[in-house]
């Protein structure tokens, strides 16, 4: 599931399903400001790329069930992390957090 948080963009607020299998080997180009997550439905390996080294700091999440965003997940009740089960709703993101459009690509 992918979510545009960029404010301002033509693609603010709009959610992207896909699946991804061993059966389509698709490849996504997520940029940054779009939120994204995966569900597991078998036992898998995902190769995640990044563009840059980690910063914890420039982490922001959201959280999974939020209806505004609408994922459709394929599961009921995911197992989630501590740090998942603890995400705002889009609407909940701090003010000064929220990613915009034009950022680095």
């Amino acid at each position: 599931v992918l979510h545009d948080l960029r404010e301002g963009g033509p693609t603010d607020g709009k959610t992207h399903c896909l699946d991804l299998s061993g059966d389509n080997h698709v490849g996504v180009f997520i940029p940054p400001g779009v939120a994204h997550g995966f569900a597991a439905l078998t036992e898998m390996t995902i190769t995640y790329l990044v563009d840059n080294y980690y910063n914890p700091q420039d982490e922001l999440g959201v959280m999974w069930n939020d209806p505004v965003i609408a994922g459709d997940w394929g599961v009921e009740t995911p197992i989630l992390s501590d740090r998942d089960q603890a995400n705002p709703l889009r609407a909940d993101i701090p003010a000064g957090r929220q990613p915009y459009w034009r950022m680095r690509t």
